[in-house]
């Protein structure tokens, strides 16, 4: 089954073929660890994490290197940490934020059924040259300056973006259209408005790396370029990250990254995923419908939001509603239901199959929907087919006890209560009393209870 993926950069669904199929390299941007991660931040780690298990599920799992990075040197982090952390030394204040702030992001995005990278390296340990020779930051901006393609001035180290030619193809902006009407501000000491920073001067309260252009802290984009070349090399399979990426941080590693190594290419496919919306509206602190992974872990499962994410496709906008997660708890709920204590074998053939074309979730969920009819009729192969399709794709972390556990916990529910009706009810439908039995229905009904009977008995859930 051919695996095709949209290529930003090309513009078209391709047909996915690897440098090397022992050793399938992926490289994600990720946190900038100076606050929680938003729900629109969530997006790119599921997105990808759904990529990175199918290139497993592809090429085995010893075959398939995922590098997502931790950004922990940034204006943002050093001003947060002087707010929080007003007493204490900058760079022990930096410390309190980045390690808070990661360890929260860990927890979130393992919460939301995500994978561990198989790398997840942090700038800070990639600025200097290292005794283990990987890519270096300082290293790289010496190739550029080497090369022709960067320059010193005003106490920076700057990109000169008119000795690339092909600079902007990633987001079609082309070099003489931005020069003459971009809104960046113009730095004198800039040979043009898109020259971009590789490297700038620290102040003694700030964090700083001596370098051979004095002390002083790298420009974003260079980190993502010396940390894929680290571990991915110098052309590697797939880049990918959210929409808002593609200009300038995208454009701008792969100017770098090209320049500085001599390469035609940075990575061979480059996957970008849209934005996010809530209630319709832009995600704003301002608006004050700004809302963080962790906050919706407090009031939903992780697995209901990872469904809710990937109801729509990756490329394109999402909208997050209530609506729509209460939609997603109830399907999972009869998910787990269906599937969730039965063992695993091979996944469906059309959950591959959707997935293979351009990550097609909402088609896949179509087929899973599809299978979970068949699974719930009793047929024990579709019942396997259905809950290793689930698990494939990161559902089904937790047993049908758990997963309605969980509910009970939250609504404040007497299981042993309920256990109880439900065999009062049994037994006034042997005796064929139906009248009470409808009267039991009722009753756990208003309690918020659904039941559900089959052959095999009857199963209770909280209504959501």
């Amino acid at each position: 089954m051919e695996l095709r993926l949209y290529d930003t950069l090309t513009k078209e669904k391709r047909a996915f073929v690897p440098l090397d199929p022992a050793n399938v390299r992926m490289y994600v941007c990720g946190p900038t660890v100076y606050d929680f991660a938003h729900i629109g931040n969530a997006r790119p780690v599921i997105v990808f994490d759904v990529l990175f298990r199918l290139l497993r599920h592809v090429y085995g799992e010893g075959h398939v290197t995922y590098v997502r990075n931790i950004t922990d040197v940034d204006d943002k982090i050093n001003d947060r940490a002087a707010r929080d952390f007003p007493g204490l030394p900058l760079n022990e204040a930096i410390r309190k934020v980045t390690e808070k702030t990661a360890n929260q992001f860990h927890a979130d995005v393992a919460a939301l059924g995500c994978l561990p990278p198989t790398i997840e390296p942090r700038a800070t340990d990639f600025v200097l040259p290292r005794s283990d020779g990987k890519a270096d930051m300082v290293t790289l901006i010496k190739q550029l300056i080497a090369r022709g393609h960067a320059y010193e001035a005003g106490g920076e180290v700057l990109f000169d973006t008119q000795s690339m030619p092909d600079y902007g193809a990633l987001s079609g902006r082309k070099l003489d259209e931005q020069q003459a009407g971009a809104r960046i501000a113009v730095d004198a000491h800039k040979k043009q408005p898109t020259d971009f920073v590789l490297w700038k001067q620290s102040s003694d309260n700030e964090p700083g790396w001596e370098s051979p252009w004095g002390r002083g802290r790298p420009g974003w984009h260079i980190e993502c370029s010396a940390m894929s070349a680290a571990y991915l090399g110098d052309v590697f399979d797939i880049h990918g990250g959210g929409l808002d990426l593609i200009f300038p941080h995208h454009e701008n590693e792969i100017a770098q990254s090209r320049c500085a190594h001599g390469t035609p290419t940075m990575a061979n496919y480059w996957m970008h995923n849209g934005f996010l919306q809530i209630e319709g509206e832009k995600m704003s602190k301002s608006t004050g419908n700004f809302v963080t992974i962790n906050e919706l872990l407090a009031d939903w499962p992780g697995e209901v939001l990872r469904l809710n994410m990937l109801k729509t496709h990756y490329r394109s906008p999402i909208d997050w509603t209530l609506k729509g997660l209460e939609e997603s708890a109830k399907t999972l709920d009869d998910w787990y239901w269906v599937a969730a204590d039965i063992k695993s074998g091979q996944p469906s053939g059309a959950v591959i199959e959707a997935l293979s074309d351009d990550l097609n979730t909402p088609q896949m969920i179509a087929s899973l929907h599809g299978i979970r009819n068949s699974a719930a009729s009793g047929n024990d192969q579709d019942r396997e087919l259905f809950a290793s399709s689930l698990r494939l794709i990161g559902f089904l972390s937790e047993t049908a006890a758990a997963w309605n556990g969980r509910k009970q916990q939250a609504s404040g529910i007497d299981a042993k209560q309920i256990d109880s009706l439900i065999s009062d009810r049994t037994a006034a439908r042997a005796r064929k009393d139906f009248k009470e039995s409808d009267r039991i229905r009722d009753e756990l009904a208003a309690m918020g209870v659904v039941i559900k009977d089959s052959k095999e008995g009857t199963t209770w859930e909280i209504a959501r």
